[in-house]
């Protein structure tokens, strides 16, 4: 599956909800999101539509690296 082209920010963040994640503050654009699920994560999504293609690919690794998944599966579990 290929990365979305045309997601924003606040589409991105609501979708992590389903990964647990949470709001926890928002500076200017930018939103800060924590989890507890398999440790404590934090990632920062700009709230830019759409998101840069080069910056949704940053925030997905880190989210992969964190969760033990693959790009595949995280794509599938945020967007299907």
């Amino acid at each position: 599956m290929k990365l979305p082209r045309d997601i924003a920010g606040n589409d991105l963040a609501k979708a992590l909800r389903g990964l647990g994640y949470q709001v926890t503050r928002q500076t200017g654009s930018h939103i800060r999101l924590s989890t507890s699920e398999n440790g404590e994560h934090h990632i920062t999504v700009p709230a830019h539509n759409p998101l840069k293609i080069g910056t949704l690919a940053s925030i997905l690794s880190d989210i992969e690296s964190h969760h033990k998944m693959t790009r595949e599966q995280l794509l599938d579990r945020l967007f299907s």
